[in-house]
Protein backbone atom coordinates (compact mmCIF):
# COMPACT_ATOMS: atom_id res chain seq x y z
CA UNK A 1 0.00 0.00 0.00
CA UNK A 2 1.41 3.37 -1.03
CA UNK A 3 1.30 6.47 1.18
CA UNK A 4 -1.52 8.01 -0.86
CA UNK A 5 -3.78 4.97 -0.47
CA UNK A 6 -2.86 4.66 3.19
CA UNK A 7 -3.37 8.32 4.06
CA UNK A 8 -6.70 8.66 2.21
CA UNK A 9 -8.17 5.50 3.77
CA UNK A 10 -11.66 5.79 5.27
CA UNK A 11 -13.68 3.68 7.69
CA UNK A 12 -17.44 3.28 7.62
CA UNK A 13 -18.91 4.04 11.04
CA UNK A 14 -22.66 4.01 10.25
CA UNK A 15 -25.01 3.63 7.31
CA UNK A 16 -24.34 7.15 6.07
CA UNK A 17 -21.11 8.19 7.81
CA UNK A 18 -17.42 7.49 7.20
CA UNK A 19 -14.37 8.64 9.14
CA UNK A 20 -11.04 9.73 7.69
CA UNK A 21 -7.91 10.67 9.61
CA UNK A 22 -6.09 13.62 8.09
CA UNK A 23 -2.37 13.14 8.61
CA UNK A 24 0.79 15.25 8.20
CA UNK A 25 2.49 15.21 4.83
CA UNK A 26 -0.43 16.63 2.85
CA UNK A 27 -0.44 20.21 4.16
CA UNK A 28 0.33 23.68 2.89
CA UNK A 29 1.36 25.41 6.07
CA UNK A 30 -0.99 24.01 8.70
CA UNK A 31 -3.92 23.46 6.32
CA UNK A 32 -4.71 20.30 4.38
CA UNK A 33 -4.36 20.44 0.60
CA UNK A 34 -7.65 20.65 -1.29
CA UNK A 35 -6.80 17.85 -3.72
CA UNK A 36 -6.02 15.53 -0.80
CA UNK A 37 -9.43 16.30 0.72
CA UNK A 38 -11.12 15.79 -2.64
CA UNK A 39 -9.48 12.37 -2.99
CA UNK A 40 -10.83 11.35 0.43
CA UNK A 41 -14.32 12.48 -0.57
CA UNK A 42 -13.98 10.53 -3.81
CA UNK A 43 -13.01 7.40 -1.86
CA UNK A 44 -16.02 7.78 0.42
CA UNK A 45 -18.31 8.30 -2.56
CA UNK A 46 -16.91 5.22 -4.28
CA UNK A 47 -17.64 3.09 -1.21
CA UNK A 48 -21.16 4.48 -0.78
CA UNK A 49 -22.24 4.04 -4.42
CA UNK A 50 -22.46 0.89 -6.56
CA UNK A 51 -19.94 2.37 -9.03
CA UNK A 52 -16.57 3.22 -7.48
CA UNK A 53 -14.76 5.40 -10.03
CA UNK A 54 -15.05 9.21 -9.91
CA UNK A 55 -16.51 10.64 -13.12
CA UNK A 56 -17.19 14.28 -12.19
CA UNK A 57 -16.45 15.63 -8.71
CA UNK A 58 -17.09 19.19 -7.51
CA UNK A 59 -15.99 20.61 -4.15
CA UNK A 60 -16.68 23.87 -2.36
CA UNK A 61 -14.11 24.61 0.34
CA UNK A 62 -15.92 26.38 3.17
CA UNK A 63 -13.25 26.43 5.89
CA UNK A 64 -9.67 25.18 6.32
CA UNK A 65 -9.21 21.58 7.45
CA UNK A 66 -6.39 20.44 9.73
CA UNK A 67 -4.68 17.25 10.89
CA UNK A 68 -7.08 15.03 12.82
CA UNK A 69 -10.30 13.07 12.41
CA UNK A 70 -12.82 14.09 9.79
CA UNK A 71 -16.40 12.85 9.58
CA UNK A 72 -17.87 12.41 6.10
CA UNK A 73 -21.67 12.29 5.82
CA UNK A 74 -23.13 10.91 2.59
CA UNK A 75 -26.45 11.72 0.97
CA UNK A 76 -27.20 9.53 -2.02
CA UNK A 77 -28.94 11.51 -4.75
CA UNK A 78 -29.49 8.75 -7.30
CA UNK A 79 -28.54 5.14 -7.83
CA UNK A 80 -28.25 4.35 -11.52
CA UNK A 81 -27.29 1.34 -13.60
CA UNK A 82 -24.22 3.05 -15.08
CA UNK A 83 -23.79 6.28 -13.10
CA UNK A 84 -24.78 7.23 -9.54
CA UNK A 85 -24.62 10.56 -7.71
CA UNK A 86 -24.12 11.61 -4.10
CA UNK A 87 -23.17 14.50 -1.82
CA UNK A 88 -20.40 14.18 0.77
CA UNK A 89 -20.24 16.71 3.61
CA UNK A 90 -16.92 16.77 5.46
CA UNK A 91 -16.89 17.90 9.11
CA UNK A 92 -14.24 18.60 11.73
CA UNK A 93 -15.35 19.42 15.26
CA UNK A 94 -18.95 19.67 13.98
CA UNK A 95 -17.96 22.43 11.50
CA UNK A 96 -18.69 21.84 7.81
CA UNK A 97 -15.34 22.18 6.03
CA UNK A 98 -15.97 20.88 2.51
CA UNK A 99 -19.08 19.97 0.53
CA UNK A 100 -18.59 17.66 -2.42
CA UNK A 101 -21.10 16.66 -5.11
CA UNK A 102 -20.13 13.93 -7.50
CA UNK A 103 -21.03 11.26 -9.99
CA UNK A 104 -19.36 7.84 -10.03
CA UNK A 105 -19.24 5.22 -12.76
CA UNK A 106 -17.20 2.25 -13.94
CA UNK A 107 -14.55 3.89 -16.09
CA UNK A 108 -13.63 0.58 -17.70
CA UNK A 109 -17.15 0.28 -19.12
CA UNK A 110 -17.15 3.63 -20.93
CA UNK A 111 -17.41 3.46 -24.71
CA UNK A 112 -18.19 5.86 -27.53
CA UNK A 113 -16.54 8.33 -29.92
CA UNK A 114 -13.37 10.27 -29.05
CA UNK A 115 -12.42 13.74 -30.33
CA UNK A 116 -9.75 16.18 -29.17
CA UNK A 117 -9.50 19.88 -29.98
CA UNK A 118 -6.08 20.05 -28.34
CA UNK A 119 -3.44 17.37 -28.59
CA UNK A 120 -1.08 16.58 -25.76
CA UNK A 121 1.77 19.08 -25.61
CA UNK A 122 5.12 17.95 -26.97
CA UNK A 123 7.37 18.33 -23.94
CA UNK A 124 10.46 16.38 -22.83
CA UNK A 125 9.69 12.94 -21.46
CA UNK A 126 9.78 12.12 -17.75
CA UNK A 127 13.26 10.63 -17.94
CA UNK A 128 14.63 13.72 -19.71
CA UNK A 129 13.63 16.17 -16.97
CA UNK A 130 15.28 16.58 -13.59
CA UNK A 131 13.16 16.45 -10.41
CA UNK A 132 11.80 19.83 -9.35
CA UNK A 133 11.77 19.68 -5.55
CA UNK A 134 9.30 21.90 -3.72
CA UNK A 135 10.78 21.87 -0.24
CA UNK A 136 9.05 25.12 0.77
CA UNK A 137 5.85 23.24 1.64
CA UNK A 138 5.22 19.92 3.34
CA UNK A 139 3.08 18.73 0.43
CA UNK A 140 6.17 18.72 -1.77
CA UNK A 141 7.36 15.58 0.03
CA UNK A 142 4.41 13.61 -1.35
CA UNK A 143 4.99 14.13 -5.07
CA UNK A 144 7.74 13.76 -7.62
CA UNK A 145 7.35 16.85 -9.81
CA UNK A 146 9.32 17.49 -13.00
CA UNK A 147 8.53 20.78 -14.70
CA UNK A 148 9.17 21.70 -18.32
CA UNK A 149 7.53 25.14 -17.91
CA UNK A 150 7.73 27.25 -14.74
CA UNK A 151 11.05 26.02 -13.38
CA UNK A 152 12.16 29.57 -12.58
CA UNK A 153 9.56 29.86 -9.85
CA UNK A 154 10.72 26.64 -8.22
CA UNK A 155 14.34 27.79 -8.37
CA UNK A 156 14.10 31.37 -7.11
CA UNK A 157 10.43 32.08 -6.33
CA UNK A 158 10.10 34.48 -9.28
CA UNK A 159 7.44 34.39 -11.97
CA UNK A 160 8.01 34.32 -15.71
CA UNK A 161 4.78 36.15 -16.63
CA UNK A 162 3.26 33.21 -18.53
CA UNK A 163 0.60 32.17 -16.01
CA UNK A 164 1.18 28.45 -16.53
CA UNK A 165 2.97 25.37 -15.28
CA UNK A 166 3.65 22.27 -17.32
CA UNK A 167 5.41 19.01 -16.64
CA UNK A 168 5.05 15.56 -15.12
CA UNK A 169 3.94 14.32 -11.71
CA UNK A 170 3.75 11.05 -9.80
CA UNK A 171 3.58 9.95 -6.16
CA UNK A 172 6.95 10.40 -4.44
CA UNK A 173 7.04 6.77 -3.28
CA UNK A 174 6.40 5.51 -6.81
CA UNK A 175 2.94 4.16 -5.93
CA UNK A 176 0.66 3.53 -8.93
CA UNK A 177 -1.50 6.39 -10.15
CA UNK A 178 -5.20 5.54 -9.99
CA UNK A 179 -8.34 7.56 -10.70
CA UNK A 180 -8.40 8.99 -7.17
CA UNK A 181 -4.79 10.13 -7.58
CA UNK A 182 -5.97 12.38 -10.40
CA UNK A 183 -8.19 14.22 -7.91
CA UNK A 184 -5.12 14.94 -5.80
CA UNK A 185 -2.87 15.85 -8.74
CA UNK A 186 -5.45 18.41 -9.90
CA UNK A 187 -4.46 20.60 -6.94
CA UNK A 188 -0.84 19.55 -6.45
CA UNK A 189 0.98 21.88 -8.86
CA UNK A 190 1.87 25.45 -7.87
CA UNK A 191 -0.97 27.88 -8.69
CA UNK A 192 -0.50 29.50 -12.14
CA UNK A 193 -0.68 32.88 -10.35
CA UNK A 194 2.78 32.11 -8.98
CA UNK A 195 4.05 32.00 -12.55
CA UNK A 196 2.71 35.53 -13.00
CA UNK A 197 3.83 37.19 -9.80
CA UNK A 198 6.13 34.79 -8.00
CA UNK A 199 5.39 33.63 -4.48
CA UNK A 200 2.61 36.14 -3.82
CA UNK A 201 1.45 34.50 -0.63
CA UNK A 202 -1.65 32.35 -0.39
CA UNK A 203 -3.94 31.22 -3.23
CA UNK A 204 -6.81 29.43 -1.48
CA UNK A 205 -9.23 27.36 -3.55
CA UNK A 206 -12.88 28.41 -3.49
CA UNK A 207 -14.24 25.67 -5.74
CA UNK A 208 -12.66 22.76 -7.62
CA UNK A 209 -14.16 20.48 -10.27
CA UNK A 210 -12.39 17.44 -11.70
CA UNK A 211 -13.71 15.36 -14.59
CA UNK A 212 -12.05 11.96 -14.85
CA UNK A 213 -12.12 10.56 -18.39
CA UNK A 214 -10.18 7.30 -17.99
CA UNK A 215 -8.06 5.26 -15.63
CA UNK A 216 -4.43 6.21 -16.24
CA UNK A 217 -1.85 3.77 -17.50
CA UNK A 218 1.00 2.98 -15.08
CA UNK A 219 3.60 5.71 -14.86
CA UNK A 220 3.74 9.48 -14.38
CA UNK A 221 1.06 11.95 -15.47
CA UNK A 222 1.71 14.85 -17.82
CA UNK A 223 -0.10 18.01 -16.74
CA UNK A 224 -0.68 21.49 -18.11
CA UNK A 225 -2.21 24.09 -15.77
CA UNK A 226 -2.89 27.68 -16.72
CA UNK A 227 -4.90 30.81 -15.95
CA UNK A 228 -6.32 33.23 -18.51
CA UNK A 229 -7.86 35.89 -16.28
CA UNK A 230 -7.27 37.53 -12.92
CA UNK A 231 -10.00 39.94 -11.84
CA UNK A 232 -9.88 41.81 -8.53
CA UNK A 233 -7.91 39.00 -6.96
CA UNK A 234 -10.08 36.16 -8.31
CA UNK A 235 -8.70 33.74 -10.89
CA UNK A 236 -9.60 30.51 -12.64
CA UNK A 237 -7.12 27.65 -12.97
CA UNK A 238 -7.62 25.13 -15.77
CA UNK A 239 -5.86 21.79 -16.04
CA UNK A 240 -5.36 18.98 -18.55
CA UNK A 241 -3.90 15.64 -17.46
CA UNK A 242 -2.57 12.91 -19.77
CA UNK A 243 -1.12 9.51 -18.99
CA UNK A 244 2.18 8.44 -20.51
CA UNK A 245 0.44 6.66 -23.40
CA UNK A 246 -0.98 10.01 -24.55
CA UNK A 247 -4.53 9.43 -23.32
CA UNK A 248 -6.42 12.37 -21.79
CA UNK A 249 -7.38 11.10 -18.33
CA UNK A 250 -8.67 14.20 -16.49
CA UNK A 251 -9.74 17.82 -16.86
CA UNK A 252 -9.92 20.28 -13.97
CA UNK A 253 -11.06 23.82 -13.27
CA UNK A 254 -10.97 25.74 -10.02
CA UNK A 255 -11.75 29.21 -8.76
CA UNK A 256 -9.23 30.70 -6.37
CA UNK A 257 -8.31 33.91 -4.58
CA UNK A 258 -4.90 35.50 -5.03
CA UNK A 259 -3.80 36.99 -1.74
CA UNK A 260 -0.53 38.88 -1.59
Amino acid sequence: MGLFEQDTAVQRISETRWQANLVPGWRIGEMMNGGYLLAIAGRVMGEALPQSDPLSINAFYLAPAFVGPMICEVEILRLGKNTSQAVVKMYQNDELKVQVTGACCDLDSLSGPTWLRTERADIPEWEELVPTPNTAIELGQRMDLRLSQGQSFMKDGKGDGRGEFQGWIRHSDGAPTDALSLLFFSDAFPPPAFSLFGAVGWVPTIELTVQVRAKPAPGPIQAYLWSNYLTEGITEEDGLFWDNTGKLVAISRQSAKVRA
